[in-house]
C-alpha cells in the first residue's frame, strides 16, 4: 500500500512542478493532497502551524544575514583584489594561474555561502585573465567548475544552515565541521591541477613576472580585508564568542565596511543588494515552509517510519548505505537544485540514518559534498548555468571538463566515510 501512496505523491508533485507551479507551493500541495487523501488529521490547522513553526526559526535568521553579506561582497572589487594577492605567489607552482580558480573560491567561499555566487565572481575575474594569458580553455574552466562548488562547503553555507533547521543540528558546529572537509577538497582539486600541468608543460604558458619575496609581500595587501572578514566571522563562531546568527550580522557588517573602504558603497549597490537578498531569501524561505509541511503530512501516513524499516530489513552496512545514498542523490541533483534536494528528502531519511548509527553532524557535511556534486551534474547544475552564461559554451561540453572534478568529490566522501574525523574532530575542539 505504501508503495502506491508513494507513487501517486511522486507523480503529483512532478505534476504540479510540470505546470509551472513554484517548487515550495508545489510541495505544500502534495502535502495537502497526502494528508486529505490518507489522513483524518484537520489540514488547515496542521498546515498553518507547521508553516509558522518553519518560518519564525530564530536560527533561520542566519540564513538571509549571509546571503545578503554574499550579494555585497558580490558587488565590490572584492575578487579583483584576490587575485592581485594571489597571482604572484602561484608562478613557481605547477599550473601557475589555474590555481587562482580554486584558492579564490576557497577564499571567497568563507565570505559568500553560495556556490553559483562563488562561481561567477571568481569566474568573471579569472577566466578573461587565464585566456588573455594563454591558459587552455578546457581546464580553466573545468577547475572553476569544480571549486566553485566549494561555495557550499566551506561555511559560511546556505545549504549548512538549511541542513541545521532542517535536521535539528548546530548551525555553528555543521559549519566548523566544514572546514577541514573543505581544505582537503580544495586541496585534492589542487593536486589535480598540478598533475595535469605536468602531464601538459605545453600547455602552461610561462610564467609573465618574476617578483622578489618583498614584492609579493607588498601584493598581499590585497587580501588583508577578505581575510579580516573570515577570520572576524568563523573566529567568532569557533571560539564560541558569537553565534551563527550573530557573527552572520557581524559578516554584513564587515562586508559594508569593505565595500565603503573600496568606494563602492553607493546607494544603488545598497539597494541592489539588499534586493538581490529578499528575493533569494524569499524563494528559499517558501521552499523550506512547503517543505516542513511536506514532513508533517509524510509523518502522519507514515512513509518515512516504513522507508526506514524496509532499509533498515536490507540489513546494509553503513558503507553500502552511504554509498546508496550518494547514488541516489547523484541521480536527485540532475533534476533538483540543492535545497530543493535536501528539503525534500531529509524528513524521510534521516529516521534511517539515525537507525543505522550515523553521526548526523557527519551526515550533514556528506549532503553538502553531494549536493556539490549536484552543481555540476546536468541538466540541472547551477554551476554549469552560471558557467554557460558566462563563456557560451555547451551545458555537455562544460560537464565533460567538471567531470574530473567531480570524480574527486566521490573520494572526499570515501575518505571522510574511512576517516570520519576530519567532518567531527573541530566541531568536538569549539568553546561554549
Amino acid at each position: 500500500m505504501d508503495l502506491y501512496i508513494t507513487a501517486f505523491l511522486i507523480v503529483a508533485l512532478f505534476a504540479i512542478l510540470g505546470s509551472g507551479v513554484w517548487i515550495g507551493l508545489s510541495l505544500a500541495g502534495v502535502a495537502w493532497i497526502g494528508m486529505e487523501l490518507f489522513t483524518t488529521r484537520p489540514v488547515g490547522d496542521s498546515m498553518a502551524i507547521t508553516i509558522w513553526g518553519s518560518a519564525s526559526s530564530w536560527t533561520l535568521t542566519a540564513l538571509p544575514l549571509f546571503i545578503w553579506m554574499g550579494e555585497i561582497l558580490f558587488r565590490t572589487k572584492l575578487s579583483e583584489d584576490m587575485f592581485k594577492g594571489l597571482a604572484p605567489w602561484l608562478e613557481k607552482l605547477p599550473g601557475r594561474l589555474l590555481h587562482t580558480n580554486i584558492i579564490g573560491c576557497t577564499i571567497f567561499a568563507a565570505v559568500s555561502g553560495s556556490s553559483a555566487a562563488t562561481c561567477a565572481t571568481i569566474g568573471k575575474m579569472t577566466l578573461p585573465e587565464l585566456k588573455r594569458r594563454g591558459y587552455p580553455d578546457s581546464i580553466s574552466i573545468g577547475t572553476l567548475a569544480g571549486a566553485g562548488t566549494l561555495g557550499l562547503l566551506i561555511p559560511p553555507s546556505i545549504i549548512m544552515i538549511v541542513y541545521g533547521v532542517t535536521a535539528n543540528v548546530s548551525i555553528a558546529k555543521l559549519f566548523i565541521a566544514g572546514v577541514f572537509p573543505g581544505l582537503i577538497l580544495a586541496g585534492l582539486f589542487m593536486a589535480y591541477t598540478i598533475v595535469w600541468a605536468v602531464l601538459h608543460p605545453d600547455q602552461i604558458p610561462p610564467a609573465d613576472q618574476n617578483l622578489s619575496f618583498a614584492q609579493k609581500l607588498h601584493e598581499s595587501r590585497h587580501l588583508i580585508p577578505v581575510v579580516s572578514l573570515i577570520a572576524a566571522v568563523l573566529g567568532s563562531i569557533y571560539t564560541g564568542i558569537a553565534t551563527a546568527t550573530e557573527a552572520a550580522a557581524l559578516g554584513v557588517l564587515g562586508s559594508l565596511l569593505i565595500a565603503a573602504m573600496q568606494g563602492e558603497l553607493s546607494w544603488k549597490n545598497f539597494r541592489d543588494s539588499l534586493i538581490g537578498g529578499t528575493r533569494l531569501y524569499c524563494m528559499i524561505a517558501l521552499i523550506l515552509a512547503g517543505a516542513a509541511f511536506l514532513t508533517l503530512s509524510m509523518g502522519y501516513i507514515g512513509l518515512p517510519r516504513h522507508l526506514a524499516e524496509w532499509i533498515i530489513g536490507l540489513q546494509l552496512s553503513p558503507l553500502a548505505l552511504i554509498v546508496a545514498l550518494m547514488i541516489f542523490f547523484i541521480i536527485l541533483g540532475c533534476f533538483l537544485d540543492g535545497i530543493s534536494m535536501v528539503v525534500l528528502t531529509m524528513g524521510v531519511l534521516l529516521p534511517t540514518v539515525e537507525g543505522a548509527g550515523i553521526d548526523l553532524l557527519w551526515f550533514g557535511i556528506f549532503i553538502v559534498l553531494v549536493v556539490e556534486m549536484a552543481q555540476i551534474t546536468p541538466p540541472v547544475g547551477f554551476n554549469l548555468f552560471v558557467l554557460q552564461g558566462m563563456t557560451k559554451r555547451d551545458i555537455t561540453w562544460l560537464a565533460r571538463q567538471a567531470f574530473p572534478l567531480f570524480c574527486l568529490m566521490i573520494v572526499m566522501v570515501l575518505l571522510m566515510y574511512f576517516v570520519p574525523g576530519i567532518a567531527t574532530w573541530l566541531p568536538q575542539q569549539m568553546t561554549g
